[in-house]
């Protein structure tokens, strides 16, 4: 999982596909962290995403390079029963406190990947397994 989360770190913002009904959804994210081996994300319990998630868990997760690698991250999406997730994510991203806490009332959703595959794919070239 280190090489997804190093990917993730150099890239900033990588983008995260998930489908409403039958139309195609990719939103901007940056909020990852590396835990108990596993890369974890963190999308709010209020959002659109977190409903096309529990509708339909399989998404997808691309990141670019500036060298023109990319990476392809795919899998079901598996919501974090413990608290300890979303807590590492506010402590890694303290700004995001600001939209979720009590007087808000928004909750921050913490997840992984399961039955995932994550690809780095250059411009022209085959792909690289990254979770070998």
């Amino acid at each position: 999982m280190s090489k997804v989360n190093d990917y993730l770190s150099e890239t900033g913002v990588f983008f995260l596909a998930t489908v409403d009904g039958d139309q195609p959804k990719v939103r901007p994210l940056g909020a990852h962290l590396e835990m108990d081996g596993k890369v974890i994300f963190g999308v709010g319990d209020f959002k659109a995403v977190y409903r096309q998630m529990a509708a339909n868990p399989k998404v997808e997760i691309v990141a670019c390079k500036p060298d023109g690698h990319w990476m392809r991250y795919t899998g079901r999406a598996v919501f974090e029963d413990d608290p300890k997730y979303a807590e590492a994510m506010l402590d890694a991203m303290p700004h995001l406190r600001d939209i979720y806490n009590e007087q808000t009332g928004n909750k921050m959703m913490a997840f992984h990947l399961d039955d995932a595959k994550a690809v780095d794919i250059a411009v022209m070239g085959d792909g690289v397994d990254l979770l070998d």
